[in-house]
């Protein structure tokens, strides 16, 4: 497990949600551990990224609700 001594230098930003447009989202620049980190309070959604080759390292977001067609 990796131990920081220090706190990690972090980048902020409010941005839309990209699930559910909600304007309460940040995205997080994490430069030490080379990851962009996209949440959203209001949908639950989160977005781990690797800054350097954009592959996703952690992701999870609720699914929209879906009415049954008859």
């Amino acid at each position: 497990m990796k131990r920081h001594t220090t706190l990690s230098p972090i980048r902020a930003q409010n941005i839309c949600c990209p699930n559910c447009g909600s304007r309460s989202a940040e995205r997080h620049w994490i430069e030490d551990e080379n990851t962009v980190r996209t949440q959203c309070p209001e949908c639950d959604y989160l977005l781990i990224s690797c800054s350097l080759t954009a592959n996703v390292v952690e992701a999870y977001f609720p699914s929209s609700t879906c009415e049954k067609v008859a």
